[in-house]
């Protein structure tokens, strides 16, 4: 089986040797995804901006990979407040109500900066 890796444009994934996806053959893993604060539409206060343009963000990473959310599976949710659990369900459930992927959310205690509240990883198969 051949491999793709999904490359974002992020300094980071050099600096860590990452990439933002890869996919082996009919299965695509998504890297931990943190939003693009901008201060302006997506927010450091904002736990439904965050998760919002992070699940934006990876529709198109998917594209890349030739998958859609359609296909994902499994998304992992972590956040540095469970108090923000209503936010961030509705702003998951906005884009994945009908698909219903197996999910998680946990509790930590820091993401890489204070302005980030959320991060997700994803986990697509296609059919």
């Amino acid at each position: 089986m051949s491999r793709q890796n999904i490359l974002s444009g992020s300094p980071w994934e050099d600096k860590m040797g990452y990439c933002r996806a890869v996919r082996i053959g009919n299965i695509v893993e998504v890297a931990g995804t943190v939003a693009i604060v901008d201060g302006d539409k997506v927010k450091a206060d904002d736990a439904y901006a965050q998760t919002h343009n992070i699940i934006e963000r990876i529709a198109k990473v998917l594209e890349d990979a030739g998958a859609s959310l359609s296909d994902v599976v499994r998304t992992r949710i972590f956040t540095t407040k469970i108090a923000h659990f209503d936010e961030i369900a509705r702003a998951h459930g906005a884009f994945f109500g009908d698909i219903k992927p197996t999910t998680g959310i946990y509790e930590i205690s820091a993401l890489v900066s204070p302005d980030y509240l959320v991060e997700i990883e994803f986990t697509a198969v296609l059919a």
